[in-house]
Order: C-alpha cells, then sequence, then structure tokens
C-alpha cells in the first residue's frame, strides 16, 4: 500500500510539473515564453548529465562535447546537405551516441578523478577539431540556419521552427520524453544498480553485477539526452558554434544539477531555471552579475548542501525520486 501510495504521488508530482510547463505558454508574456522555451532544452541536457553524475556517481567534465555532437550533426547535416529537419535531428542523436560509445570504451576504464580528467581532454580535443575544421563549421563565429531550412513536413501539414509557439512545444516534448525516460529508468532495477554502483562499486561487483556495462549503459543514455538537447537547440534557435563545445558548457549542467539536487529527477529543471533566471536577473543590474550569482549561489549551497530538491528529500519528502 505504501509502494502505490509512493508512486502515486511521483506520478502526480511529474504530471503537474509538466502540466504546469505546458499551461505556462498560453500566459507568459513573449519574453518568458522564449526563456522558457531555452530553459527546457537545457533542462533536457541537464537530465542526461545527471543520469551519469548524479545517479551514476561519475563526474564528467566532457559533456559539452556530445552536447556539441548533437548540435552539429544535426546542424552540418541540415546547412551542408539540406537535409529536412527530423533526419538532422536523427543524425545528431546518433553522433552523440556514436561518439559516446567511443569515448566511454576508453574513459569508463579509468575512476574518480582520472575519469574526470579523461573527458574533459576528450571534450578539449573536440572543441579543437571544431575550430580546425571552420571551412566547415565556422569556428566560434559558428553558422545561421536560416528559416526556409527550419521547416518541417508532416504529411499535408509545414510547420516552423521558428514559430514561438511550435518551438515552445517542441522543446516540452524534448523535455517531457527526457524527464520520463529519467524517472523510468532510476526506478528500474538496473536505475538501482547505478546507484549502488555510486555507493559502492566494489561491493556491487560482489554481487555479480557487471559494473562496466551498467556504467557504458549510462553513459550512453545520458549522451544521447544531451546530443538530443544539443541537436533540438541548433534547430529551434538556428546558430550552431564551437562556443557550445567549450569547458564552460560542460560546467554549466554541472552547476544546475548540483543547485536543483543531484540525483533528483526534478533537480535538472530547476536548477536550470533558478541559474538561468539569476543571471538574466542581475546582468539587468550590473555589468559584475557573475560576483552577484556566485554570492546567491553560496547562500544557496549552504542552505541547501545538497541542492534544493536534494535538501528537501533529505528533511521532508522521502518519496521525492
Amino acid at each position: 500500500m505504501i509502494g502505490h501510495t509512493e508512486s502515486a504521488r511521483v506520478a502526480g508530482l511529474h504530471g503537474a510539473v509538466l502540466a504546469a510547463l505546458f499551461l505556462l505558454q498560453f500566459i507568459l508574456p513573449a519574453y518568458h515564453h522564449g526563456i522558457l522555451t531555452r530553459i527546457m532544452v537545457l533542462a533536457a541536457y541537464a537530465v542526461g548529465y545527471n543520469i551519469l553524475f548524479g545517479y551514476t556517481g561519475l563526474l564528467s567534465l566532457g559533456h559539452a562535447m556530445f552536447f556539441a555532437a548533437g548540435l552539429y550533426g544535426a546542424g552540418l547535416t541540415v546547412y551542408h546537405l539540406q537535409w529536412p529537419v527530423w533526419l538532422g535531428f536523427v543524425s545528431g542523436v546518433l553522433s552523440g551516441l556514436g561518439l559516446a560509445a567511443i569515448v566511454g570504451f576508453l574513459a569508463l576504464r579509468t575512476v574518480g578523478v582520472a575519469f574526470m580528467i579523461v573527458t574533459m581532454m576528450f571534450a578539449q580535443a573536440f572543441y579543437l577539431l571544431t575550430l580546425f575544421y571552420a571551412d566547415y563549421t565556422r569556428g566560434d563565429e559558428g553558422f545561421v540556419l536560416t528559416q526556409d531550412m527550419r521547416h518541417m513536413a508532416l504529411g499535408d501539414w509545414t510547420f516552423s521552427l521558428t514559430e514561438p509557439v511550435i518551438r515552445y512545444n517542441a522543446a516540452f516534448l524534448l523535455f517531457s520524453l527526457c524527464l520520463i525516460a529519467c524517472l523510468c529508468l532510476v526506478r528500474s532495477s538496473m536505475g538501482r544498480v547505478l546507484i549502488a554502483i555510486r555507493e559502492n562499486e566494489e561491493r556491487t561487483t560482489m554481487l555479480g553485477y557487471n559494473t562496466f556495462a551498467n556504467k557504458f549503459m549510462a553513459l550512453l543514455v545520458s549522451a544521447m539526452m544531451c546530443a538530443a538537447a544539443g541537436a533540438a537547440y541548433g534547430l529551434l534557435f538556428g546558430y550552431v558554434g564551437s562556443t557550445f563545445a567549450s569547458i564552460h558548457y560542460s560546467i554549466s549542467p554541472l552547476l544546475w544539477v548540483l543547485l536543483g539536487g543531484a540525483a533528483t529527477t526534478l533537480g535538472p529543471l530547476l536548477g536550470a531555471l533558478c541559474m538561468f533566471y539569476l543571471v538574466d536577473i542581475s546582468s539587468g543590474y550590473t555589468t559584475a552579475y557573475l560576483l552577484f550569482v556566485g554570492l546567491i549561489l553560496v547562500l544557496l549551497i549552504v542552505r541547501f548542501p545538497k541542492g534544493i530538491l536534494g535538501t528537501i528529500r533529505e528533511r521532508r519528502l522521502q518519496w521525492l525520486p
């Protein structure tokens, strides 16, 4: 009975959050409508990162390469090869997945700080490649996907990803799928194995589980979500550039997850939302907005040492996933 009650609470909470996100598009002014669209795409990126960092316990500083692989996999094919939007998106996801398979096979043979350094080195190499092949990628300058490239046909209907309503609902669909997939994963037997690996990998191995295979699968799922977010970002907002492959975009999802609560399904959304608006509001008052944001983050971490939702779960709502 307790299990059914807890499941009902979890389903109700996540359903309410998704319903609120869907309904907000009808009441938000244009500016915040656009911001929330961007936040949902970045939150999907953070959900993918949280699977590896929060639930599996692997600190990566290279996830920008998966986000950028999706971004370039979609952007380059649509821009240079004139592929349709949906095929470009699939190309972006497969690019991130293929890159994760190669990186994971090598990086997962290391642990702890070594894993963090190896992922950072791979990401830096990927970033330098985007600069080296500037004839195609345009480097830091990047390139713009024009409006006519961002049309999607579905039977007799044609949708333009430049329209705010279409763009919002595409971002909402992406985030919803990532959130539901994450929730299903962490409540499955595989999710419990990943948490066991995070807590004590040696003991998990002694129990007969193949920890390498489970970590490899977690990395693939994580990278696929990140690549999907990157592909969606390029197609929805029409810009592809090397900046998205830099170390900054590997640190950002880490901050969002830590702020919202690592190993909580809704923490990435809350963290991305708080961080985005902290920067947006403070930058309107001072050029030293990063100092202001840093002070706020310090205060939040002192008040919520396990992130906002992580601390609430520890102190009040133990049923939060």
